[in-house]
């Protein structure tokens, strides 16, 4: 299963039961992946999309490699040794990665 194919699991999951997400502010999540380039999560009205590419002006960009990206979609990457250690860079403001991690667990 590609790291796109798990994200837009997840996303379908928000959306359909949007009852953490739609109190969330209007945002953008940028993600680049080493090995699949750059991709946005967008929240926005309570819903969640995913569009490939960098349209959108991101709060925050996280640099991860695709296996540590899955990872951390299922939970399974304790984002704060991965920063501390490199393996997660973040651009912009870091209480927004934390954020995306918070719902991301919510959905597990």
């Amino acid at each position: 299963m590609t790291v796109k194919t798990e994200l837009d699991a997840l996303i379908e999951k928000m959306n359909t039961n949007p009852v953490h997400i739609e109190s969330e502010k209007d945002r953008v999540f940028q993600v680049t992946l080493e090995e699949s380039g750059s991709l946005q999560i967008v929240l926005k009205a309570g819903r969640v999309a995913v569009v490939d590419g960098t349209p959108h002006h991101p709060e925050v960009t996280l640099f991860l490699t695709d296996k540590n990206f899955s990872k951390l979609l299922k939970d399974d990457l304790n984002s704060t040794m991965a920063f501390m250690t490199g393996s997660l860079k973040v651009e912009g403001k870091l209480g927004l990665a934390l954020k995306l991690q918070e719902l991301v667990k919510l959905y597990q």
